[in-house]
Order: structure tokens, then C-alpha cells, then sequence
């Protein structure tokens, strides 16, 4: 991943709806969710969510696929591994490590 696009990634994700609405495609994979049942489970309004799967959509953090009369949206997890592996790529100046869950954070 390039540094434009995650500039993108990240822009689409620093919004609160946004946010919500990928984790809980993440939550969902590898099966997928409808907008309605989007909607039911964050409480967001329609038009509201359809907005913000846009623009996951355009910044290539989710998916859509046509299933019968249903769209089904899905996290892209091949970009948002992307965008984890350009964050951490420089990670304890190229030296492996090892994440601390106790601590939950890096250790060198």
C-alpha cells in the first residue's frame, strides 16, 4: 500500500459511522451483510448508511455483491491488512517483535 491510499483508508475510517459500520462488516466476515440488517444493528438510518458504504466502498475497505434481490456488503480484508502492514511496516525500526498482550501494545 501506497501512502495516498491510505491517506483514503484512513480518512474514510475517521468518522464515527464509518468506523462502527466496518467493524461490525469486519464482525460479519466472511458471510456479509445486508443494509437492512446494517441498519437494524447500528441504528442508522437508511440513506445515512448508504452514504457511509459509499464510502467504504471508495476508499476499497468494503465490498458489495448482488445476491439474488439482496446486496450484500463485506469488509475488505485484504485492504485492511494492507493498511495494518503499512502502519507497522517501519515497527521497532525493522526489527521483529512480538505483540504484548498483557499489555496490549508492541514490544521490541
Amino acid at each position: 500500500m501506497k501512502e495516498k491510499g491510505a491517506l483514503l483508508s484512513l480518512a474514510a475510517l475517521a468518522q464515527e459511522a464509518r468506523l462502527r459500520i466496518f467493524r461490525t462488516l469486519v464482525g460479519a466476515a466472511p458471510g456479509g451483510l445486508t443494509p437492512s440488517a446494517l441498519s437494524a444493528m447500528l441504528d442508522v438510518p437508511a440513506s445515512t448508511l448508504s452514504f457511509h458504504l459509499k464510502e467504504l466502498i471508495h476508499a476499497g475497505l468494503a465490498e458489495v455483491e448482488r445476491d439474488g434481490r439482496n446486496l450484500i456488503y463485506r469488509a475488505s480484508l485484504k485492504r485492511m491488512d494492507a493498511l495494518l502492514a503499512y502502519l507497522t511496516d517501519h515497527c521497532c525500526q525493522g526489527a521483529g517483535c512480538e505483540p504484548d498482550r498483557r499489555r496490549s501494545r508492541a514490544t521490541c
